[in-house]
């Protein structure tokens, strides 16, 4: 069953990535569908998203998603064959905003690998082999 849920999520996920292309509502920026989590009894639909841009934005384009759920649901239905369509709610995911942020801090906390020409982890390459 477990398989069979994977499969049917990854499917809404895609339909879904490909229909929000084509709606016209001017409060929906640049969103990504990153998953999908389907109620075993197909009845509800959890859409995870994550959207670029400020707060503000984001707040906008979360309610545009609301507004625009049941011609979304309508995409389902017509693309995938499913005993019934299930209901969606849309959340933000904020994983991709985590990720980034952690990125950032590695980088922040990683050594500059330009003064460090020789690999010895000095700059002045004093390592080792250097006495």
């Amino acid at each position: 069953m477990a398989d069979r849920m994977r499969r049917v999520n990854e499917a809404v996920r895609q339909v879904l990535s490909e229909a929000l292309l084509e709606l016209k509502d001017p409060r929906i920026g640049f969103v990504t569908v990153t998953g999908v989590a389907t109620s075993s009894d197909l009845r509800q639909a959890t859409v995870y998203v994550s959207v670029l841009g400020d707060p503000r934005k984001q707040e906008r384009t979360m309610a545009g998603l609301g507004a625009a759920h049941g011609v979304l649901q309508t995409y389902i239905a017509r693309e995938l064959r499913l005993k019934r369509t299930p209901q969606l709610s849309f959340e933000y995911d904020q994983s991709v905003e985590r990720g980034v942020r952690m990125t950032q801090l590695i980088d922040e906390l990683a050594p500059d690998t330009d003064d460090d020409a020789d690999g010895s982890g000095r700059p002045d390459g004093s390592g080792p082999d250097h006495a």
